[in-house]
């Protein structure tokens, strides 16, 4: 009974519409980090081009990937490896990455407050110059 009210290529014709806006949606999102992630816009270009896209959405999408979508992937991946840079000094903050000095000088610490007796520190030590 379905089929007869609601043909096949009715459903596909819906079908198609559905991939096609949330394509549409998924352009939108991408313009809109894009416009807030360039450091070469001032706030006031900003809020013109978002004001722009609002109004007129199909009309300032596609003005804006004409004027600006040319630089949208250099954008992308510079945020990327700003992130990853981040990402990375943070691993290595959190590892406790640190010199030799720095590990004799903890090492001293801890034999002058009692808790490595000095025979522990000298075998400590050694590891550390290893």
């Amino acid at each position: 009974m379905l089929a007869t009210t609601y043909p096949l290529l009715d459903f596909f014709w819906t079908l198609l519409e559905i991939f096609l806006l949330i394509l549409w949606i998924w352009l939108a999102i991408s313009v809109f980090f894009d416009i807030f992630r360039s450091h070469d816009m001032g706030g006031v270009a900003k809020a013109l081009w978002v004001l722009f896209i609002v109004i007129f959405p199909f009309l300032g999408i596609l003005v804006y990937l004409i004027a600006r979508g040319g630089k949208m992937h250099e954008r992308a991946d510079a945020a990327a490896a700003r992130q990853q840079r981040a990402f990375n000094s943070y691993v290595q903050q959190a590892a406790g990455t640190s010199s030799a000095a720095d590990q004799l000088t903890k090492l001293a610490d801890l034999r002058e407050k009692g808790v490595l007796t000095p025979e522990e520190f000298e075998a400590q030590k050694a590891k550390v110059l290893a």
